[in-house]
């Protein structure tokens, strides 16, 4: 059990949790305005249907909830259940009704429903994922549009000086997150051609944004319908192939 939570936890969010749990609203000042900026590039309306993933332990929450009103949805994923219980609990504190955390990996995680956007806040295990994107595309509908929010390499002045350090709290992160480079937003282009891209802070922190692009939903879709459709039949076939015994050699 520690071992699995060691490996769904990075090692940042175990060193802070006890502050997490017992302030469940706090966040960062210097993240406010970003998230805000996040949540407004998804031109969400109320009554929409949002999913949050890589949530954490919901940071992103009171903007969301704000832009989709009571009659929305907002649906977090985290794949953590030390730091979703955190999340449920900033839920609770809030009393939120229509916010709820999925726990489980993005790689294959199975919210419920379609939504009208997607938000991947400081969740390079996920943004930069081009498996976990693959699972979670078919989710959003055709109008959907998402954003992600995270750390790069720069080759501006002075913010070099800080790669190292970012490469550094990246090791940090899961070991499933793909290494840092450049433009870690790349695998979003697949489904997402008009990104719109802003940097911070020397250029080491990002924000891209974006429509979905035209048909990558339902060709999302399609795709995991055919694996989904080819993958039970292999099994099936295998599990419920009958058992043929040896049949003693036949003499002349």
């Amino acid at each position: 059990m520690e071992s699995r939570l060691r490996q769904s936890t990075p090692s940042y969010f175990r060193y802070t949790i006890g502050l997490l749990s017992r302030f469940p609203n706090f966040d960062l000042p210097f993240i406010f305005r970003l998230r805000r900026k996040a949540v407004d590039s998804l031109q969400l309306r109320p009554g929409a249907r949002v999913l949050d993933v890589g949530c954490g332990p919901g940071g992103t929450f009171p903007y969301l909830v704000r832009a989709v009103g009571p009659t929305g949805d907002v649906v977090g994923v985290e794949i953590s259940s030390l730091v979703a219980s955190t999340a449920r609990k900033r839920i609770e504190v809030n009393g939120w009704k229509n916010v709820d955390v999925v726990e489980g990996d993005a790689r294959n995680a199975s919210p419920s429903g379609t939504f009208d956007g997607m938000v991947m806040f400081g969740a390079p295990d996920i943004y930069a994922s081009p498996v976990a994107l693959a699972n979670l595309m078919p989710y959003l509908k055709d109008d959907a549009r998402i954003v992600a929010f995270g750390i790069k390499l720069t080759n501006r002045r002075f913010g070099t000086l800080l790669n190292p350090l970012l490469k550094a709290l990246m090791r940090l992160s899961f070991s499933s997150t793909p290494a840092l480079n450049h433009e870690p937003w790349s695998p979003l282009k697949k489904y997402a051609a008009e990104l719109e891209i802003h940097e911070y802070f020397y250029g080491c922190f990002f924000l891209a944004s974006g429509p979905v692009s035209t048909g990558a939903t339902l060709h999302s879709r399609l795709e995991q319908a055919s694996e989904e459709r080819n993958r039970p039949v292999e099994c099936e076939t295998a599990r419920n192939a009958p058992i043929h015994e040896p049949s003693a050699a036949k003499t002349t």
